[in-house]
């Protein structure tokens, strides 16, 4: 279970008494769920999803996941925590331009433990289960629905047991957008914790729970499943 325990989170240079970005008291996510954190703009939905990856420290409070507070780690810690553990899908996808598919979902692999050879050959299995051509040419030529499945097949290429996407769907069409939910909802039925902020109704519906914030608080929670 993915745990945060009285976290409250201000950015550097507001007023001091500006409210705090997040004013969480308790929130758990459960493995093989598809939670949704949702949210007027400005709501705080990023800034969650950052500070339960570690990519952003608290203010204060914890992250648990089993018996680690990934908020207590320095920024080290917290980036080997995330290798072995999550995979991170950015709103933009965060590609190499100029690399292939497969180099960017093997990218990783340079600042692992993990032999090339079996990333790449995971890297390849990937792509092909997302449907995307495994081509030497660069990845800006392919389209958004496929950068998308790139995105996510460098998210899962150490198979983590925790995803997290920030608006996953956002540059997709409906199609695009169907495809991607039914993935989710099938990499939680194999047991991992997937977490992703959104707005589209695809994915809130597919959702097996679903977070509602509004400045920086949670105002309300639904088990949907």
């Amino acid at each position: 279970m993915l745990h945060l325990e009285a976290i409250e989170h201000r950015f550097e240079g507001r007023s001091a008494g500006a409210p705090p970005a997040l004013d969480i008291p308790s929130l758990s996510m459960k493995a093989g769920r598809l939670t949704v954190i949702r949210g007027p703009s400005g709501s705080g939905k990023t800034t969650l999803l950052y500070v339960l990856s570690g990519l952003v420290r608290p203010t204060s409070g914890q992250v648990r996941w089993d018996s680690v507070d990934i908020a207590g780690l320095g920024e080290g810690a917290r980036d080997r925590w995330r290798r072995r553990n999550a995979g991170v899908v950015f709103q933009n996808f965060n590609l190499i331009e100029e690399m292939s598919p497969l180099g960017n979902v093997t990218l990783a692999a340079y600042f692992s433990a993990f032999t090339d050879s079996h990333v790449r050959a995971r890297g390849r299995s990937l792509l092909e289960q997302f449907g995307v051509p495994d081509e030497a040419r660069h990845v800006s030529s392919y389209s958004r629905g496929e950068q998308q499945r790139v995105a996510l097949a460098r998210a899962l290429v150490f198979d983590p047991p925790i995803l997290f996407a920030d608006e996953p769907t956002a540059s997709l069409d409906e199609a695009n957008s169907a495809e991607l939910c039914q993935s989710f909802k099938r990499l939680a039925s194999e047991g991992r914790t997937v977490v992703a902020v959104s707005h589209d109704p695809l994915l809130i519906e597919a959702a097996d729970a679903v977070v509602r914030l509004d400045h920086g608080r949670v105002v309300e929670r639904e088990l949907v499943a």
